[in-house]
């Protein structure tokens, strides 16, 4: 009902006004390269008024002399950080990623026997199989032996499934699946690939694994969080400029943010057309290569020197504050905005919901500071109205006791 009216229907019906896939297809519309550069318009907004504020304040103060502007340079501060933005998922292991995987191949023989149906469908031992995860998942406290004796059930019953999908297969003059369940074939193929691999060499790591097989994008990501030292998501960095948020990098798979911090500050320089004059990040950032580089740029990093520190070290440190609007505004993103939870599949979509809420972020921003604007500019207005009207009053006084004083109805001594 909320919805329809402000949509502006004249009545209520009972059909949706829109299909739920439309906020799909808006989200794949809004591309992180267009909300990037709308982040960028509202910055440069927020500093447009921001200099015609300062530019006034100083003509009032200096009545128009001396210089308005210095000479181009470094300019601004600039705050670096990263972090992961959750899926909206189980935490995945490789027990129940085989069982699925399992579940899978059992509908793709399923659909493969419908559509050529030559004798008895092939055996799958499903309840068999079924049972056997079932004791794993269940158990609360399972030991390593029973996890591995778990896994070595399911690999078995995957590669007796894909034994029996090839023979169908070859039923068949062209490919028979359907893209979608096509896809997920593919999917459980490389999943079966890197689980083997990992349980024939006891090990827990494959390149580009795969712990979801409807999000084959997503990987883990080792933060070392005392909360949760593996995440599953997108991991992002961050850049805050005069309390607005600018998305450098989005990436499925882990990075160290302290080796791209070069092309960070390239960005900065190509949004903004100068470097930063001081640069704050946390030690990851701080090798001696980059301090080298900003070195040379003549930016300031605010981090603690390398080696002994001297008397005048204590200035390039960061404070224990100063690195505090960007926690918040992670904060803010994820308990107010939903970004600890993002809650679609797609890679491009889920990239979109998150360049969405740092838009948000910046759009709040800036409407607190129109707020402040539109509160001084209104107050100002409303001050000279009641100037303006006080004025006419002491006049409309004044002359009326003029008037009164000059017919002798008052006393001179008493009009002030």
């Amino acid at each position: 009902m909320y919805l329809q009216y402000f949509l502006g229907y004249s009545s209520y019906i009972k059909e949706a006004p829109f299909d739920a896939s439309l906020f799909v297809d808006i989200r794949k519309r809004l591309g992180q390269e267009l909300i990037e550069e709308m982040n960028e318009r509202i910055h440069g907004f927020s500093m447009e008024r921001a200099t015609k504020k300062e530019e006034k304040n100083r003509g009032k103060n200096n009545s128009g002399d001396g210089p308005t502007g210095g000479e181009p340079g470094n300019k601004g501060e600039v705050i670096y950080d990263a972090t992961v933005c959750p899926q909206d998922t189980a935490y995945p292991t490789d027990h129940g990623l085989l069982n699925k995987a399992r579940e899978l191949t059992e509908e793709i023989i399923d659909v493969l026997h419908r559509k050529q149906p030559l004798g008895k469908k092939p055996r799958t031992y499903r309840q068999i199989a079924r049972k056997a995860y079932l004791k794993v998942a269940q158990n609360k406290n399972p030991s390593k032996k029973t996890i591995r004796k778990g896994i070595k059930f399911q690999l078995q019953y995957l590669r007796r499934n894909f034994r029996t999908i090839e023979k169908q297969l070859d039923r068949f003059e062209g490919f028979p699946l359907e893209h979608k369940l096509q896809r997920k074939y593919w999917i459980i193929q490389t999943v079966y690939k890197q689980q083997l691999m990992m349980f024939e060499s006891r090990s827990h790591q494959a390149e580009d694994r795969i712990v979801r097989i409807h999000e084959p994008h997503l990987r883990p990501i080792v933060r070392g969080k005392s909360r949760a030292k593996t995440e599953f998501g997108a991991k992002i960095h961050l850049s805050l400029v005069d309390g607005y948020s600018f998305l450098d990098t989005v990436s499925w798979d882990a990075f160290n943010e302290g080796t791209h911090l070069m092309d960070y500050v390239e960005r900065y320089r190509e949004r903004f057309g100068y470097y930063p004059a001081k640069v704050l990040a946390d030690k990851l950032y701080c090798s001696r290569e980059n301090r080298k580089w900003l070195k040379e740029k003549g930016i300031k990093l605010a981090a603690k020197p390398l080696g002994r520190p001297s008397a005048n070290a204590v200035e390039n440190h960061v404070s224990p504050g100063e690195r505090n609007p960007i926690e918040g505004k992670f904060g803010q993103a994820k308990n107010g905005y939903g970004m600890n939870r993002v809650r679609v599949r797609l890679r491009n979509t889920s990239q979109s919901w998150i360049a969405s809420i740092i838009l948000v972020l910046n759009l709040v921003k800036l409407a607190r500071e129109a707020l402040q604007w539109l509160g001084f500019s209104a107050w100002e207005e409303v001050r000279s109205m009641l100037l303006a009207d006080f004025e006419l009053v002491l006049e409309a006084v004044s002359t009326k006791n003029q008037s009164r004083l000059q017919s002798g109805l008052v006393l001179g001594s008493r009009i002030t």
